[in-house]
């Protein structure tokens, strides 16, 4: 009987690959168009350098982020912003600490938030996608009623700006860095919920699913087995799209002041709102972790559109 299941599953992923010139050589494809691209290039370099700057930042800040060396330096000359210096090439802040180590440790921190807030916000959204597109496609009646269910919740979601939905869930559980993690990521549940669904209603009439269920084949293997892994590609590239508007978002949380109550510790979200007060005299200050943001977002984003690109079969020659 498992022979014959096998037999039944080569011929449904035989049916699938040829139906999309094969899994595998479209990701080669997509591959090979992502090297002579370069928005995918200029993206992929700014987010290696960021990843980098984020593992290693700790150990390669000249300072303690935290450590107010030059307090006294500057509360003498209240007023006056201490600029890039030999010795302190970023300037200090308005507590005399070095804004290179803070800019470097904080990397790691904006890194933290990103990722986290997107796994989560990805492993939940495509739990109900998942359960959604199953349920629509080969469920029945009770799948129908099931997927209204659940997309009626998204709607729900979806029907809320994610800026505001993400500052109640925040101010609802209080200040602290998981707080926002879990707001950010629950902001993005509805799109990967929704994409991920949409993606598994298409497959679900491709011919390889037609021919694997009138040859017997069981539908939860069908989901698991061929639908699903066939419908993963756009929503991996959201989830780097996602990325870049998880870091933006946490970094508005940490400027309305939700994001980690130790204000000490560097996080460009809170940098950039410590600098608000002394934008008029210390430009620079809020500067350099705005610029940060801006870049890292910007990398993430070039990437993710040139991997969308990569993936469209309507722009494959």
């Amino acid at each position: 009987m498992s022979t014959k299941t096998d037999k039944i599953d080569r011929l449904a992923e035989l049916t699938a690959q040829r139906e999309t010139a094969s899994g595998a050589s479209l990701w080669v494809e997509a591959f090979r168009r992502l090297r002579s691209s370069k928005m995918a290039l200029i993206g992929a370099g700014v987010m290696a350098v960021f990843v980098i700057i984020a593992i290693i930042g700790p150990w390669v800040a000249p300072y303690n982020p935290t450590s107010q060396t030059w307090r006294d330096e500057v509360f003498t000359n209240r007023g006056v912003f201490v600029g890039p210096r030999d010795g302190n090439w970023l300037g200090l802040d308005h507590l005399g600490r070095d804004q290179l180590s803070r800019m470097l440790v904080g990397a790691r921190q904006t890194l933290l938030v990103g990722v986290v807030s997107t796994l989560l916000g990805f492993a939940v959204g495509a739990l109900i996608g998942g359960i959604s597109g199953a349920a629509l496609s080969f469920g029945g009646r009770a799948g129908q009623r099931l997927d209204s269910v659940l997309m009626r919740f998204i709607d729900m979601m979806l029907a809320m700006p994610s800026l505001l939905l993400a500052v109640s869930i925040a101010a609802v559980m209080g200040q602290s860095l998981t707080t926002v993690m879990i707001a950010v990521g629950v902001v993005q549940i509805p799109i990967f919920a929704r994409l991920l669904r949409g993606s598994m209603l298409a497959q679900a009439n491709a011919d390889y699913v037609l021919a694997a269920r009138s040859l017997g084949v069981r539908r939860r293997r069908v989901v698991l087995a061929h639908v699903l892994p066939n419908s993963l590609g756009p929503v991996i590239v959201q989830s780097t799209l996602a990325l870049a508007t998880a870091i933006i978002e946490a970094a508005a949380l940490s400027y309305l002041g939700l994001g980690n109550p130790d204000a000490a510790q560097p996080e460009w979200g809170v940098m950039l709102a410590q600098a608000e007060r002394f934008f008029d005299n210390a430009p620079l200050m809020a500067m350099y972790p705005a610029l940060g943001i801006i870049i890292t977002a910007l990398g993430f984003t070039l990437l993710g559109e040139a991997m969308r690109e990569a993936l469209d079969p309507k722009l494959r020659s």
